[in-house]
């Protein structure tokens, strides 16, 4: 059975995308730790991250940097934190997150009950800001 980001991928589930390219997508978690954190997912069905063909690991990273940069355009936190877990959803994810203390990602804080209008919001204003830094592949 597919994964619940594959169908998300796929078109079969909504999500508020940001990215998209040949290998990977970029949407709004829907339970933020904080506002415009997203995760970079892999369109290959893979769960755990150390089976990932090692150029796809090098794709996802700069995928995600780059949606860091935006992120840090767009909302002018301390950092960007970077997480791979994995526990939630069978399918290699990277949290890209803005952070401004260490508890901001504390997974225990987040907002599972976002609006679908905030997160449209804030997948604008992502949006908006990777097309600033001149980012072709943003997903509309």
């Amino acid at each position: 059975m597919a994964t619940l980001f594959t169908q998300i991928i796929e078109g079969q589930l909504p999500a508020h995308f940001v990215w998209q390219d040949s290998v990977c997508v970029g949407f709004l978690s829907i339970a933020p730790l904080k506002p415009g954190h997203t995760l970079v997912v892999p369109k290959a069905e893979v769960d755990h991250w150390l089976d990932l063909d090692p150029d796809c690991v090098a794709h996802l990273s700069v995928v995600a940097q780059k949606i860091g940069k935006a992120q840090m355009q767009a909302y002018r936190p301390v950092r960007i934190g970077t997480m791979v877990l994995g526990l939630e959803v069978p399918h290699v994810h990277v949290h890209v997150v803005p952070i401004w203390k260490p508890t901001d990602l504390d997974f225990q804080n987040a907002q599972s009950n976002t609006s679908q209008e905030v997160l449209a919001r804030e997948a604008s204003v992502l949006r908006q800001a990777l097309r600033e830094l001149g980012y072709e592949e943003v997903s509309d």
